[in-house]
Formats: C-alpha cells, sequence, structure tokens
C-alpha cells in the first residue's frame, strides 16, 4: 500500500480588511467570520497548523484545533501596501503585480517567491503517512494548487478561494493531487 499524505488547507474566515477590499493586517476575524465556520467538515487529522497571523490562529481556535503555528503558512508580504484600500493602490503597479508574478512594486514577496515557499514547506510533509490540517490564507493556498497543478504561475490570480472554504489535496508516492476544493 502507498504511502499517503493528507493535506486540508482551510482558508482563514472573513475579516474586517476582506470585506472592506483592503490588503491585510494582523486582524482577527470578524462577525461574519465566526458565523462562516459552523458547518465546515476538517475530517480527521493527526497535525493541525495555522500561520503566524491572528485571523489564522483564531480561525483555528473557532475550529477547536490546537494548532502550531507554522512560519511558511504565512500570508503573502504585501510589503507597504499592507492595510492599504485596494482602489488606493497606483493602477500602473497594480496592474505589474497581477500581471508578472516575478514582480513585487510592493517592496514584499512575489508570487512566485510565494509558490516556491509553499511548495518547499509540502515537500517536507511527503516523509510520512500523515492527515494534516493547515489553517492558512486564500493566497497560500493558490500557491499550492499552482504548485500541484505545475500550473504558470500566472495563473495564481486565475484561482478563488473563498474564506472559511477548504482544499484537500494527497500526496502518493511521487505527486500530490488536487482532491476537491470547496
Amino acid at each position: 500500500m502507498s504511502e499517503v499524505v493528507r493535506l486540508t488547507f482551510v482558508s482563514h474566515a472573513m475579516t474586517d480588511a476582506v470585506a472592506a477590499g483592503r490588503f491585510p493586517t494582523d486582524e482577527g476575524v470578524n462577525a461574519t467570520g465566526r458565523a462562516q465556520l459552523g458547518g465546515l467538515d476538517l475530517g480527521s487529522a493527526q497535525r493541525a497548523l495555522c500561520g503566524p497571523e491572528a485571523r489564522t490562529r483564531q480561525t483555528a481556535e473557532l475550529l477547536g484545533l490546537h494548532a502550531a503555528t507554522e512560519p511558511r503558512l504565512a500570508d503573502l508580504d504585501f510589503g507597504r501596501w499592507r492595510g492599504e484600500v485596494l482602489g488606493r493602490v497606483l493602477p500602473a503597479e497594480l496592474a505589474v503585480w497581477l500581471t508578472d508574478p516575478t514582480q513585487a512594486p510592493h517592496g514584499g514577496e512575489t508570487v512566485v517567491d510565494l509558490i516556491d515557499r509553499v511548495r518547499g514547506w509540502m515537500e517536507s510533509l511527503t516523509s510520512e503517512r500523515t492527515r494534516v490540517v493547515a489553517v492558512t490564507h486564500p493566497a497560500v493556498i493558490r500557491a499550492a494548487i499552482v504548485a500541484v497543478l505545475d500550473a504558470p504561475p500566472k495563473s495564481f490570480w486565475r484561482i478563488d478561494v473563498a474564506p472559511a472554504s477548504r482544499t484537500v489535496m494527497h500526496f502518493r508516492g511521487h505527486a500530490w493531487t488536487l482532491r476537491s476544493n470547496r
């Protein structure tokens, strides 16, 4: 029988920044976010991990998980755009960021760097049969999907990940597969 890793990503619940169309800071989930978590089925897990930000830690707690913090599950670093309303970003800078995954006009992390970080973390899980729940951010989950599908980094922005959703992946023998996204 092949060794199987089951990785369930959970996108953090709604925050005020997400609701207002702002780049996130280290905010917690809002009332809408708390309500979203009601019927989320995570299955069983041997390990629970979360990003270091308040919104991921709080989402894990609200789901009843005793999650260890994993720095590689941190959100994309938005640099000087952190806390800024999307509509206030210079259109030329936003266009570069959305079309060239190797660029970070905000001075933070590039999409390519995020994909590499997430890919490396996922590779670290493949040495043993385990079930992991990882509470993280839509950007991290998008990066994982791009990595698993070996899709071009430009496809990153074509993947929607809703707050309080789950995405399941399996690793069998030699490759990750995307099991479901809901």
